[in-house]
């Protein structure tokens, strides 16, 4: 099959993709269409069915697997495809594995090596903690390992949650071998507990959508229930350190128009915000340039508030 991420424009399409969504349209004419997205393991496209009603356009719904024939044009910049034809398929047509995006790495090797650094926690608590969690708790460690850390920004793979999780304290652990200021455990622990409140906002693959739960309360704030029901399982657990690491988790967008309810207010809640920071734009960065073919200007980024550019040495070491 070609992959999306294959695309450009003027190409013709006709392969199988997973319809992550659906949704009727009407445009200022008065006239009805279809937004599509479609999706395979390399990421997403948008797609418009100009003429639902047509006889090549086969009843489908979202999450369906069906084969597409079109063409790839460009809309503000951004591919989309024109489709002409549309055919629902059954098992047995496509392999699945094709349409989960997954993370590059090893996700039981990058799994062993965030434990390594949960062993190496010193306070009792905070171990206790971490066990509870990461050795205790067998559904909470499958939903962990095979999660997504968002639903399009960044990490948006399976796996995605786990890869971002130990990259962020990789550089936590990185900031307390120069910054003596930092207390290790509680950084490293808030660092391994910061996003795993993402296990139930968001639903698993396919879907990886938001949860009814996610949309009430969010992350950080299911995280900091999360982390608070196992702390008081644990007799004796100290409620400043509590306080702290709840703190951390509470605080790590850093600002109260990123979703964080309090901003950091101890220094260990300052690192955690930039590593966390650092790696979703990076990664976010990183995705972009992956999912451009051509070097040159890639259009207007939400995030980074600018028009990226994919240099000439970003696409010889990407390809």
């Amino acid at each position: 099959m070609k992959f999306l991420k294959d695309y450009k424009e003027g190409d013709r399409v006709l392969d199988v993709y997973l319809c992550k969504h659906k949704q009727s349209a009407v445009t200022k004419n008065g006239k009805s269409y279809d937004n599509v997205i479609l999706q395979d393991k390399t990421g997403v496209m948008d797609a418009k069915i100009w003429d639902p009603n047509s006889a090549g356009i086969a009843e489908f719904d979202s999450l369906d697997y069906i084969e597409v024939y079109g063409e790839v044009t460009s809309f503000n910049g951004i591919l989309q495809v024109n489709v002409k034809r549309v055919r629902k398929v059954f098992e047995g047509e496509y392999n699945p594995a094709d349409y989960l995006p997954m993370t590059k790495k090893d996700i039981e090797a990058m799994f062993t090596e965030l434990k390594g650094f949960m062993s190496s926690i010193q306070n009792t608590y905070l171990k206790k903690l971490l066990h509870a969690f990461f050795v205790e708790d067998e559904n909470f460690v499958k939903a962990f390992k095979y999660s997504s850390a968002a639903k399009a920004v960044h990490h948006g793979f399976v796996g995605g949650l786990l890869e971002h999780t130990l990259s962020v304290t990789k550089m936590c652990d990185y900031y307390t071998s120069v910054y003596p200021i930092l207390n290790r455990d509680l950084l490293l622990t808030a660092a391994i507990c910061h996003d795993i409140g993402k296990t139930k906002e968001l639903s698993g693959f396919p879907e990886n959508d938001y949860t009814d739960e996610g949309q009430f309360l969010g992350h950080i704030v299911m995280g900091t229930e999360m982390v608070g029901e196992k702390i008081r399982k644990i007799e004796g657990f100290p409620v400043v350190l509590a306080n702290e690491l709840k703190h951390c988790i509470i605080s790590h967008h850093g600002e109260y128009e990123y979703g964080s309810p309090k901003k950091p207010a101890i220094v260990e809640a300052v690192a955690l915000n930039f590593a966390d920071n650092t790696d979703a734009k990076i990664q976010t960065f990183t995705e972009l340039m992956e999912s451009t073919n051509e070097p040159g200007w890639t259009g207007f980024n939400r995030l980074f508030v600018s028009n990226a550019v994919k240099k000439e040495r970003f696409h010889s070491t990407c390809n």
